[in-house]
């Protein structure tokens, strides 16, 4: 096969691995495409957590047909039993003679491993074709399998002037559908949300993501919701709790008495308690206690001084900025990052691989913290 018609496969397989996003938690999004004599005889993407894989899937659309064929899958096949037999197994069994992966997988149960069991059974391997590409849509899982912390996006609407709200505490909100479609797509594709009290008291609740059909025509469980309330800001008969509908919502408050740790299990609240550091939540602690769940994903979408707790720390990865064409003005107005921020030019927050769009008259800015290229790059 010519190595055009392989990247081509390539591309597509990394097409049904964006399908997944969202929905393969705890495991990686992953695509794959059968080819014999040039002709596509079986495509798959990751299911549902406990469903078909990607390999499966697409051999068993390929059938009879898999026997002496190529496969191209984003991801390094699983060699070890999860949910049924190992993907190099089904690989095996089905005939397939050439493999193509685009990276390798970072589990320890893996790494380099399903290869290994390719070949040993006579099939031909190729590794890193897309890799970079492979690595981007699965950054989430890479950092979290590596480091045992979630991949953290912080996500905000600003003005000019760099502020996120009013005087008057309204915030910003980008004009023009597809603007907020974008916005909405971020939101949907994460496990959780999170959210500083001072953000929860002003401003309510943030709207549902869009409805999204997933695997099987099953809609994709709404984001978690975690307030961020170190002061015991929130009640449990505060409006957020009214206004959640079926979202999932948590607050963490340190040293809670009983008694209202009770009230917000009523409202089917946990209730995570994180010890301070430095007179404030250990956000890492948070995190990493996150990671213990299996969550992968994280958005944070305010406030300022959350935001800025975030980078003091040095536990942002990425960021998605939507800037208007608008002046707010005022001391009083609120700014986008808190915190305390660089005293120095050569301490502030640097970003890669940034990327500029103009939509409906919005700037949508997003970048990668620059010391955190390694979780996409591993």
């Amino acid at each position: 096969m010519s190595s055009v018609l392989s990247t081509d496969y390539m591309r597509r397989a990394l097409s049904l691995a964006k399908l997944a996003l969202g929905y393969a938690k705890p495991y990686p999004a992953v695509g794959a495409i059968v080819v014999k004599n040039n002709v596509v005889v079986g495509m798959g993407h990751t299911q549902l957590a406990g469903s078909e894989h990607a390999e499966v899937m697409a051999i068993s659309q390929a059938g009879d047909m898999a026997r002496g064929a190529i496969l191209h899958t984003v991801w390094e096949p699983a060699c070890y039993y999860r949910n049924g037999p190992p993907c190099t197994q089904v690989i095996i069994d089905a005939g397939i003679t050439e493999v193509h992966v685009a990276a390798l997988n970072p589990d320890p149960l893996v790494s380099g491993r399903g290869i290994v069991e390719l070949e040993r059974a006579g099939i031909k391997t190729y590794v890193g074709e897309y890799q970079k590409e492979a690595c981007e849509i699965n950054e989430a899982y890479i950092k979290l399998i590596t480091t045992g912390l979630p991949f953290v996006t912080v996500n905000f609407v600003m003005s000019l002037d760099g502020k996120i709200a009013t005087r008057g505490r309204q915030s910003l909100w980008p004009s023009g559908e597809k603007a907020r479609e974008i916005l909405y797509d971020l939101w949907h594709a994460v496990d959780v949300i999170i959210v500083g009290s001072k953000t929860v008291v002003a401003d309510g609740l943030y709207a549902k993501t869009r409805s999204c059909r997933g695997r099987g025509g099953a809609e994709k469980k709404q984001p978690l919701c975690l307030i961020v309330d170190s002061k015991g800001k929130i009640s449990s008969k505060s409006r957020v709790f009214e206004k959640s509908g079926d979202m999932s919502l948590a607050v963490m408050r340190y040293a809670l008495n009983d008694e209202k740790k009770r009230e917000f299990s009523k409202k089917g609240v946990e209730v995570l308690e994180i010890q301070e550091e430095g007179g404030h939540l250990d956000l890492r602690e948070l995190l990493l206690e996150l990671g213990r769940r299996k969550i992968s994903t994280v958005l944070v979408k305010g406030g300022g001084n959350l935001f800025g707790a975030l980078f003091d720390c040095g536990l942002v990865d990425k960021i998605v900025v939507s800037i208007l064409p608008v002046i707010v003005g005022g001391n009083r107005a609120r700014t986008a990052v808190g915190g305390e921020g660089a005293r120095l030019l050569s301490e502030v927050t640097r970003l890669t691989d940034v990327q500029v769009k103009e939509i409906d008259g919005n700037i949508m800015t997003s970048g990668y913290v620059e010391k955190r290229d390694v979780y996409r790059d591993s």
